[in-house]
Formats: C-alpha cells, structure tokens, sequence
C-alpha cells in the first residue's frame, strides 16, 4: 500500500512539473489515475484516503499554490481577452475558494481599474470586429464572449 502511495506521489509530482494546477484540480485527476490502477478495492480505498496527505505535502513543499496559480492563469486571460464572467467560471470549476478569487479581482482593479475595457480590446481585435455593418453581430459576439453591453457598445464604437 505505501508502495502505491509513493507512486501517486510521484504521479502528482510529475503533472505538476508539466501542467499548472489547483489543488481541487490535482485532487480530480489523482481520483481519475486512482481508478484507473488496477489494485485491489481495498488498496484503492487506502489511495482514495491519502490524497488529501498528498496535497498538504505539496501544497507544505510549495509545489502547488491556488493563489499563485488564480494569479498566472489571470495575467493569461487577460492577455487572450477573456471577461470577467468567463474567467470567473473558470476559477469556479478549477475549484479555487471565492476569497482567492476576490482578492485575485480586488488586486487588478486596484492596479488597472479598466482591465476589461482592454481584455475587451484584444478580443474585438482577435475576431476582427471592425465592421460596422454587422454592429449587431459584433455586440452579440462580444456579449457571448462575457463582456457587458456598456463595455460592448464603447469598444465597438471605438473600433
């Protein structure tokens, strides 16, 4: 049993050196590679329990930190145009807490108060939204995209 454990260790290490993560992300993926090992039921059960062990460890040696992570993928979005709605979502099904969410937000704002504006930008500029004849399309694209109709309607008369 210790032997598998060491083994899901090194697995958890492994994707980590590959792929950034939260720890509610690696906790999925760990449960996934738990079902796929062919052990006995009650071995997996034991893998299954030392999980949340594996995480602290990590989390304890600084290989895995949620709010380095929020940070990175943030400055990432931002950079690829994404809204607030739908960076959000995302932070939500990685399973980061809401509190490193908010503080991820409270900080940018801080730093750069028109931060969708530009994000909004990118993406006008990256599905060339120009076209004034298609005003319509444009604003449901945008709004698809997450962006407010405020936002929408500023950039599009910018363009």
């Amino acid at each position: 049993m210790l032997k598998n454990s060491l083994i899901l260790m090194k697995y958890a290490i492994n994707y980590l050196s590959k792929y950034a993560s939260s720890k509610a992300n690696l906790e999925i993926i760990l449960k996934k590679k738990i079902g796929r090992l062919k052990v006995e039921k009650k071995d997996k059960f034991f893998l299954y329990n030392s999980i949340k062990k594996i995480i602290d460890n990590l989390e304890k040696n600084n290989l895995i930190n949620d709010y380095n992570y929020t940070s990175s993928k943030f400055d990432l979005f931002l950079h690829q145009g994404k809204s607030r709605i739908f960076i959000k979502s995302f932070f939500q099904q990685k399973g980061i807490e809401k509190d490193i969410i908010n503080k991820i937000f409270e900080t940018y704002e801080k730093n750069n108060s028109n931060w969708e504006s530009e994000s909004a930008k990118i993406f006008a500029k990256k599905k060339r939204l120009g076209n004034n004849k298609d005003k319509e399309k444009n604003l449901s694209k945008l709004a698809r995209a997450g962006f407010s109709y405020e936002i929408s309607k500023k950039i599009l008369d910018d363009l």
